[in-house]
């Protein structure tokens, strides 16, 4: 029978389940710039020996690889479960592994230590073991010229080794803190045992975690120029992302006229989502927002005031796209040689087609779009809202997101895929930043509370963030449109404090509600078909720009998963606390847009709140005494709707 096949000795120390790992290490989790990445791992060996573990972690473009120690959390289980972290300072893909190793002059500490405990005397031979570890010990200290620390052990090392002294001495030499101290500072790590394979980390930018959205049209507010006018308002409110549907040239053939209809007007202007026409394709500009200078003005202007424009990356081509005419390889013919325009029935897209990824001449696609997202990265763009990203292949993404994040880690893509989860997941562990989520859709306090504490506090919180849209141009829920301003009021606040990054469209400040017919999601008269005559002066945006401003100083509403939903005895009210670092933000809102709501806000101890402490309402600046257990609260629609109460703690 044959021997062993290793030709070094395995390790003793088995480490197991780290944590935060997706998929068993297929996908890196994420994490964000400035703040730290909390790790875990099971970690034990056979035997009684002490052991020690260090997380060891290596950012982009390091040579060389930093440490810190890991601790003992779970004490039932004898130390099985060990915890540490490290700050991550720049965006990019990170890597991190676990080192462990038994302490064999810690564990001869603590045999040593039960032995005297219990009353032994005779610990000659434990004292001749304890001389030489601590010898050396010395050695390496010396080795890494810490003579300070080499003089101190080497002098408990003569003590504990000299036959002659009392074994009390001997035993308080070596057990002495100074000692202690320096042996710990020099450990004999000689044969670790080390996780295998690494996990990585994609580290973000803070705006892939946190920020304030705004959607509009250019066409609406004067193009590209009236856009940049438009920005320091923008900036004043609070927001942080400007988005622009696509900004390319509309085709005309096929071109969709007002409210969807299937025959346009002359002056009909088309879906900005029918990329492509005469004057160029994705990479090109529609004359009637303004010029290549027009563009980079506006693009210069965000960023002096610390906003990003956020362009659309939507994969599709009118009719007149020069990709058709360039790459007819591109697209799929039926067998009479015609293409097959673009459905969701019962949605119908007569004026675009879409690119067929299962072309012969794949790679001359995916690199074509590649080149299109570079492009406007070249010109200053470092968010993109992808369109549909469901309808195309999870390979694609995961290579094209990383492709442009090895050269340009700062960029962040927000998927607008309002799909079934396993996708939206996947397109996450892929490497989108963002998702839009089924928010939109949660109204009830129980489905609400299901599902942000699954974002929140399940495995989705390692690789998922949400962006909450309140509304788009695409959605009109029912509930705005029956609910009124009231609705609009509650959601705003909703969206604003239950999650990191949330969006509006413009016309919400407005309360713009009515459908094209009653039930529909569309908008009657919705600009994706015609252009108007937008301004900033809705009623909603006072609010709006109050709400982004709590949250850029409370750290506590910039994080998801410092989230705990409250019980309020009325589930016509929701309640929730939201932690992090010092920052306790607590919140009520109402769901009933027509009626009065009482009730209480129960606040747990496990929120390590004092007995009592000062709520001050950061909307209406008013302030209670509030306290562990339940807490009055009268919400009244639209007027005072919620709470977004701030925890002062003396």
């Amino acid at each position: 029978m044959p021997g062993p096949a290793n030709t070094t000795m395995p390790p003793r120390i088995v480490i197991q389940h780290p944590t935060p790992l997706v998929d068993c290490g297929r996908y890196p989790s994420k994490a964000t710039v400035g703040r730290t990445v909390e790790v875990g791992a099971d970690i034990f060996r056979d035997g009684h020996e002490v052991l020690r573990a260090v997380v060891r972690w290596q950012g982009p473009g390091a040579d060389s690889w930093e440490e810190s120690p890991l601790r003992a959390v779970d004490a039932e289980v004898k130390g099985v479960r060990w915890e540490g972290a490290f700050p991550v300072d720049r965006p990019g893909r990170w890597t991190w592994t676990v080192d462990a190793w038994a302490d064999d002059l810690a564990s001869w500490r603590v045999e040593v230590e039960r032995k005297v405990a219990a009353g032994q005397t005779d610990l000659g031979g434990e004292l001749s073991e304890g001389a030489l570890l601590l010898a050396a010990a010395a050695d390496r200290a010396r080795t890494a010229g810490a003579r300070a620390d080499a003089d101190a052990l080497g002098a408990a090392a003569t003590t504990t080794g000299d036959a002659s002294a009392p074994d009390r001495a001997r035993v308080a030499a070596a057990l002495g803190a100074d000692a202690v101290a320096a042996s710990d500072r020099h450990p004999d790590r000689s044969r670790v045992a080390r996780l295998d394979p690494v996990v990585e980390v994609d580290v973000d930018p803070v705006r892939a975690a946190f920020g304030s959205w705004y959607e509009l049209f250019p066409r609406s507010w004067g193009g590209f120029d009236g856009v940049t006018a438009q920005l320091p308002a923008l900036a004043e409110l609070g927001f942080d992302v400007v988005y622009l549907p696509p900004v390319h040239p509309i085709g005309v053939t096929n071109r969709k006229g007002r409210n969807n209809r299937t025959e346009a007007g002359p002056d009909d202007p088309g879906s900005p989502w029918a990329v492509g026409g005469a004057e160029g394709g994705h990479t090109a500009l529609h004359p009637d927002l303004g010029d290549e200078a027009a563009f980079d003005r506006m693009v210069a202007e965000a960023r002096r005031l610390d906003l990003d424009i956020a362009l659309d990356f939507a994969i599709q081509c009118s009719a007149d796209h020069p990709w058709l005419t360039e790459h007819p390889e591109w697209f799929q013919r039926r067998p009479d040689g015609t293409l097959k325009y673009a459905e969701n029935p019962p949605k119908k897209y007569q004026d675009i087609y879409n690119v067929d990824f299962d072309c012969d001449d794949w790679q001359g696609l995916w690199e074509a779009l590649r080149d299109v997202v570079l492009h406007w990265v070249d010109r200053g763009i470092r968010v993109f809202r992808v369109d549909n990203p469901h309808t195309k292949p999870v390979p694609f993404w995961e290579w094209l997101i990383h492709t442009v994040r090895a050269e340009h880690p700062d960029v962040v893509f927000l998927a607008e895929a309002f799909t079934h989860r396993a996708m939206m997941r996947t397109l996450a562990k892929a490497g989108f930043n963002q998702s839009y989520t089924y928010f939109t859709w949660k109204h009830s306090r129980w489905e609400l509370t299901e599902y942000l504490g699954e974002l929140a506090h399940g495995e989705e919180r390692h690789y998922f963030r949400p962006n909450m849209f309140v509304n788009t141009p695409d959605i009109l829920t029912a509930e705005l449109a029956e609910g009124g301003p009231a609705t609009f009021v509650s959601r705003l606040v909703l969206a604003a404090t239950l999650s990191p990054s949330y969006g509006i469209y413009s016309g919400y400040e407005h309360f713009e509600r009515t459908p094209v017919v009653p039930g529909s999601e569309e908008y009657l008269d919705s600009e994706k078909y015609e252009a108007k005559e937008r301004a900033l002066d809705g009623p909603l945006l006072p609010l709006v720009g109050r709400l982004n401003h709590i949250r850029r100083s409370e750290p506590a509403l910039q994080v998801l998963e410092g989230l705990t939903f409250l019980d309020t005895e009325n589930d016509a009210i929701i309640a929730y606390a939201k932690q992090h670092g010092s920052s306790t933000v607590i919140t009520a809102v109402s769901l009933d847009p027509d009626h009065v709501q009482e009730g209480v806000v129960v606040v747990p101890a496990e929120l390590g709140l004092p007995p009592s402490f000062t709520a001050t309402d950061l909307l209406s600046e008013q302030s209670w005494t509030w306290r562990l257990g339940r807490n009055y609260v009268r919400l009244v629609p639209f007027d005072a709707p919620a709470h977004v109460l701030r925890v002062d703690v003396a």
